[in-house]
């Protein structure tokens, strides 16, 4: 076979090569959205027109084979599962009625209008008119990327669609097991049974086991990160399996797994990092192409009868649809910007809809013209519901982003964070919850610090360290986190602590828990000791064990007139940060007067907020009955000669290293300064002295 040849096979369509095949779904993926974004058309659209143009009904470059099916369906999991991982748990349980009431109306309503329409204007009997319409009640979130590429996946909207999403999809999947047993004869007492004893298995593996292995494999299992997320995707695959083999569709176990698992993968984590890439890079796009790989525009070309079919499912489906998001706006007084990203997220049809359709017709109930203005309907609502959503989105972004700026005072000089270091041992976690902690409303830095004693030695000592902290920048940059290694000589280690984090203008430091014995017998050696009493900065010393994200509540110790400190604000901000980071409920141990002020500054009560009266520090030991090992514990001291210190506080450190440094810890000494007005509006850079400015240019690598 010559050359020629050997090139025509390769190119003979359709393409069935690996490689070529694969090339060309990602030149889609790179180029489409970029060309629609010319014209200011939704990238989703781009992926499911060129699917149209590529697949077997069209230019017919490639089919529809197992490899293809194989990667759509892993991309539609992943839009399911991602929904669900983003949810705000704790608004979803408290919205949960609202959810009921928009799946019953967003199941009723498309029911409603399309089983007169079916019988009375399609002319097809009841059953294959119920099972018609049941179909207009069904919906995929082809546009949710949409909304978390704005950011807005937490907004009270999102979360009722969400739930409304798989109320109606879960109650038309049975039905449609309903309307299937009743035309083969076996609507009996054993089908129910069989019906509910399978899905109280499937519930109860998905949220009582999933769970469990996930802590246990973080906790005991956990120190290759790659780990983590080859974990997190088989418990996925594993949840749909098993809600296929209970008799509802994979979607929904996909789903199930993202709320089972939802605290365990913080929303800054590198985890989500890498679940949100792999699956927007990858995955959704592959299913949103395949989506148009079904679309058989040729139908329309066929008779009257197809195109009448296809517009008459269309409106009846997007009339349905917008009628459920009407009613949910008016019963729950939600915004018109909310009501149409409710109907852009739920007016899409796609693989639920399919999978009704086409058991309808491999059962006989309904015919070709519906099957084909099925297919047209799935691209006429995929692109309605993109371009709505997209609109909607960008809508409630900027009113959220004016809704902020209002409450909060703008902040443009970008966060500092500094985390010193003696040791490798215990970095990693730090940068973990560093990343955690960082600022969402303004650029942040975080700046590791090694500081080199000045020696013969010292050199060779800084090459080497530069060297370690190569990885740290690789894996901070999993997060998408701006980190700084810092390396410098001084004559000691707080010199050298103090001088960098004055001239990088730090704002607060985050450091490992002392381990030496003379934190027993002295409560800080000389350095922490120089470091504490040399800045009036927010201190941070953490003594985490493996992960944070198994953490169910943070507890958190306040004493007497803590809220009266200068950086009151700014470690309740930190502090509630964590919390919603790994969705931990809040536990203030403190007196009234500090609940008052602590209520006063947290304005949104999502995770949970809850008090206890704690008066006098010299009862401090008795809390370690009321922490757990699953607990992430915060106390809150003071430097002596603050506002809220009091003797006791002096020997807490040797307490908590004492009785408590089996559990995850941090004891924080708020800043004794406010400020932030003393900031300059228009921040450049750290304002370095000239005698050190050459010398810190050859010791920091970015």
């Amino acid at each position: 076979m010559g050359v020629f040849d050997h090139l025509l096979q390769e190119f003979e369509l359709p393409l069935t090569g690996a490689v070529p095949i694969f090339s060309l779904i990602l030149f889609i993926i790179l180029l489409s959205p970029i060309l629609l974004k010319k014209i200011k058309v939704p990238g989703i659209i781009g992926l499911i027109i060129s699917g149209v143009i590529i697949g077997p009904n069209g230019l017919n470059i490639l089919e529809q084979n197992s490899a293809v099916n194989l990667f759509s369906t892993i991309g539609l999991l992943y839009i399911m599962f991602i929904a669900g991982i983003e949810l705000d748990i704790y608004e979803f349980k408290r919205n949960k009625y609202k959810s009921l009431g928009f799946g019953f109306f967003t199941f009723i309503i498309p029911l409603s209008l399309g089983i007169p329409v079916c019988h009375y204007l399609l002319g097809y009997n009841w059953t294959a008119s119920l099972l018609i319409a049941s179909m207009f009640a069904t919906h995929t979130l082809v546009s949710y990327p949409i909304v978390a590429k704005f950011g807005i996946s937490r907004n009270q909207a999102v979360a009722v669609t969400v739930g409304g999403t798989i109320l109606t999809d879960t109650a038309v999947l049975i039905l449609l097991a309903v309307i299937i047993g009743s035309v083969e004869g076996g609507l009996n007492p054993q089908f129910w049974l069989n019906l509910i004893i399978s899905l109280a298995i499937f519930l109860s593996i998905i949220f009582f086991i999933i769970p469990k292995i996930a802590k246990w494999f973080f906790l005991h299992l956990g120190e290759d990160k790659t780990s983590h997320y080859v974990l997190i995707l088989s418990l996925v695959f594993l949840s749909a399996f098993l809600a296929e083999i209970s008799g509802v569709e994979p979607i929904i176990g996909a789903f199930m797994a993202g709320l089972a698992l939802n605290r365990l993968i913080p929303h800054s984590s590198t985890l989500m990092n890498r679940l949100e890439f792999v699956g927007n890079a990858i995955f959704i796009p592959f299913f949103l192409i395949s989506v148009g790989m079904l679309v058989d525009l040729k139908i329309l070309f066929q008779g009257s009868t197809a195109i009448i079919v296809a517009v008459t499912l269309s409106i009846v489906a997007l009339v349905g649809k917008y009628g459920a998001a009407l009613v949910t706006q008016k019963i729950y007084k939600y915004s018109a910007s909310q009501r149409k990203l409710i109907f852009g997220l739920s007016s899409a049809h796609a693989a639920a809809t399919l999978a009704v359709i086409l058991v309808g017709y491999r059962a006989n109930i309904i015919d070709e013209n519906i099957l084909n203005g099925t297919v047209i309907l799935i691209l006429i609502t995929c692109v309605v519901a993109s371009f709505a959503t997209e609109s909607a989105s960008k809508k409630i972004f900027h009113e959220q982003r004016i809704m902020k700026s209002e409450e909060t005072e703008p902040l443009v000089h970008e966060e500092n964070i500094i985390i010193p270091i003696a040791n490798f041992d215990n970095l990693e976690t730090l940068v973990d919850l560093v990343v955690l902690l960082k600022s969402k409303q303004r650029p942040s830095v975080m700046h590791i610090l090694s500081v080199v004693k000045y020696d013969d030695e010292a050199e060779k000592n800084m090459q080497k360290i530069k060297r370690d902290l190569n990885y740290f920048v690789r894996y901070a940059a999993a997060s998408e986190t701006n980190l700084k290694t810092v390396v410098t000589f001084d004559v000691n280690s707080a010199n050298g602590i103090i001088r960098i984090s004055r001239e990088i203008m730090a704002d607060i430091f985050v450091m490992g828990w002392p381990k030496t014995r003379t934190f027993l017998s002295r409560v800080f050696n000389h350095t922490i000791e120089s470091i504490i009493n040399s800045t009036d900065k927010t201190i941070l010393f953490c003594n985490i064990h493996g992960t944070l994200n198994t953490t169910r509540q943070i507890k958190v110790l306040c004493p007497t007139q803590s809220e009266l400190e200068p950086g009151f604000q700014q470690w309740l901000t930190k502090v509630r940060l964590l919390s919603s980071e790994l969705r931990a409920k809040l536990l203030f141990f403190c007196n009234g007067q500090t609940q008052a002020a602590i209520n006063g500054l947290i304005k949104k009560k999502s995770p949970p907020v809850s008090y206890s009266s704690f008066v006098d520090m010299k009862d401090f030991l008795v809390l370690s009955k009321d922490i757990n090992a699953d607990d992430l514990f915060i106390v809150i001291s003071s430097r002596e000669g603050g506002v809220s210190y009091q003797p006791e506080l002096k020997h807490v450190p040797k307490k908590l290293n004492k009785y408590f440094t089996d559990l995850n810890l941090i004891l924080i000494y708020p800043a004794t300064k406010s400020d932030e007005a003393d900031r300059v509006q228009e921040y450049k850079s750290p304002n370095v002295s000239s005698e050190n400015h050459e010398q810190m240019e050859t010791m920091e690598q970015t």
